[in-house]
């Protein structure tokens, strides 16, 4: 940044960075025909790439969602998924970070997203792949499934839960026969622990469950011992138990799921965000949008709130869209960027149904958004005002 060049040396210089690119184009082709070339030469290389704390590898600062793979409240065609992982690939340089699951639809976003990625040419390398263990496809003998009733669309299988030693490896293995030849997972964690933990009905139950989340831990740390898996995180939407299970095993790095939201920030997350950050943990965001309901969308955190039943919700939406409309402010740049704001915080996950978003979505990372709407947030009272890592 210091250099200065003449024009001539201006022009080497960027024309060996040109050819430099072009060389790498030409050894990426994720396909044949000129709609793949048109994605790659298309490719957004502004997207920053951080250390992911002690996992070892480096993340865009997007990583893309893949539960819409697996019919997360529609069923897309086969065709709209495919054209949803090229554009990923469209918008962000390779290696392009994934997160997926098994409780994705029982199982049917793994299964969807390798049958993609083989479709598109796109190979192992060119992926880094996060997955969620805990939940097991199992044979639907119900009319419909019995996990999460209402939010998957068209299933064929069943999903229940296995948290444990034998049961995260269990998940392991299917997650890699789901996905299919020619792609590994290199970042794992349990799916929900909180959730597994809110279920038991008394003291002594949960405590045994807490027994049993932390036997998945020395499943996923055998794993990575082995060089089976690179990094071991957590994700949850109670980010408590985040903090709870950090007393107990070291993670790689975090997800914490509606937590860290415009909407929704406790006065205590901060001072934690900075423990983790000190620690050298990565921290990961994500539902920013509250499953879509801020930007517009009918669900909010899996279910279909309606005004009569939470007329403030509704409110803060409503007010929240007037201030961007008057600061010609993107709201999905403002849920992002929120997000991304606290330090150590390294991406912010996203997911969405609808192909051509994710150009808008990768953008909104980087669009200018002017101190006066974040000072306007907190006088109408849309944010907390203690808030520390915006003005």
């Amino acid at each position: 940044k210091e250099k200065i060049f003449s024009v001539p040396q201006f022009l080497c210089v960027a024309f060996f960075n040109a050819s430099t690119k072009l060389r790498a184009i030409r050894k990426f082709q994720p396909g044949k025909n000129l709609a793949h070339w048109e994605n790659i030469v298309c490719m957004n290389p502004a997207s920053d790439r951080q250390p992911l704390g002690k996992a070892g590898v480096s993340v865009p600062n997007i990583i893309f969602g893949t539960s819409c793979l697996g019919n997360l409240y529609q069923a897309l065609p086969h065709e709209t998924k495919r054209r949803i992982v090229a554009e990923w690939f469209a918008h962000v340089e390779p290696p392009v970070a994934l997160d997926s699951a098994g409780k994705y639809g029982a199982g049917l976003a793994l299964e969807e997203l390798g049958r993609c990625l083989r479709e598109l040419n796109i190979p192992g390398e060119k992926v880094i792949l996060s997955n969620k263990l805990g939940w097991k496809r199992i044979p639907l003998s119900t009319p419909e499934p019995t996990f999460e009733p209402g939010a998957w669309v068209g299933l064929e299988h069943d999903a229940e839960q296995h948290i444990g030693y034998d049961g995260i490896l269990a998940c392991h293995r299917q997650g890699l026969e789901l996905l299919g030849p020619g792609y590994s997972v290199a970042l794992a964690s349990v799916h929900d622990p909180d959730e597994y933990l809110a279920a038991a009905e008394n003291p002594a139950e949960r405590q045994r469950r807490f027994g049993d989340v932390l036997e998945a831990y020395r499943a996923l740390a055998d794993l990575k011992r082995r060089g089976e898996v690179r990094g071991v995180g957590v994700g949850a939407k109670d980010w408590g138990v985040i903090r709870e299970l950090a007393e107990h095993v070291d993670f790689d790095w975090v997800m914490f799921a509606c937590s860290l939201t415009i909407y929704h920030h406790p006065p205590e997350l901060p001072a934690f965000i900075a423990e983790l950050h000190r620690r050298n943990v990565g921290i990961v965001n994500s539902a920013v949008f509250h499953s879509g309901f801020l930007l517009g969308g009918a669900y909010f955190d899996y279910g279909k709130p309606t005004r009569s039943d939470q007329p403030e919700l509704f409110q803060w939406r409503e007010a929240f869209l007037r201030l961007c409309r008057q600061h010609d402010v993107s709201p999905a740049a403002a849920c992002i960027q929120f997000g991304m704001s606290a330090p150590g915080v390294v991406a912010t996950a996203l997911n969405t149904s609808k192909p051509q978003r994710i150009k808008d979505n990768v953008a909104a990372f980087t669009q200018k958004i002017p101190r006066a709407f974040w000072a306007a947030m907190k006088d109408q009272g849309l944010m907390a005002k203690e808030f520390p890592y915006l003005p």
